[in-house]
Formats: C-alpha cells, structure tokens, sequence
C-alpha cells in the first residue's frame, strides 16, 4: 500500500530535524535546513523514491504553507 502524501504524519517531523540529506550538493545538512530552491528542484523533477522522498516532500509542503516555526521545539531536543 502506498504512503498516503495527502495525510499528515507527525511521527515524520522527528526525522526531519535530525536526518541528514545523503547525497547531492547538501549531503550533510539536516532535512529541515536544506534551502527552499533545492526542495523546489526537487518537487519539479521528482521526489526520490522511498523515505528519503516522503521526508523531502513533507519539508517541502512545510515550507510552502510558511510552517517550518513548527519543527523549532523538536530541534532543541
């Protein structure tokens, strides 16, 4: 059964603080700090298949809607 893109899941919102982007130009940094024109790039080519893709686009949908202030309490942890 497929993930459900649609529904939010806040059992995401821990990893996107704390897993950090395996590959690419930002290879390191930490999902939530990846710059909104790579997560763009991303949402016009194509989400990675998997985790890594659900996660992005989840940030993704997080910064377009002006919504990353609430990942802030989850990265003082």
């Amino acid at each position: 059964m497929p993930f459900d893109t649609s529904q939010f899941h806040p059992e995401l919102l821990p990893q996107l603080v704390s897993m950090r982007m395996p590959f690419g130009k930002y290879k390191d940094r930490i999902l939530c700090d990846l710059p909104d024109a790579y997560l763009e790039w991303f949402q016009r080519k194509g989400f990675p298949k998997g985790k890594l893709g659900i996660l992005l686009e989840t940030m993704y949908v997080i910064k377009l809607n002006g919504l990353s202030h609430l990942l802030d309490p989850l990265k003082k942890r």
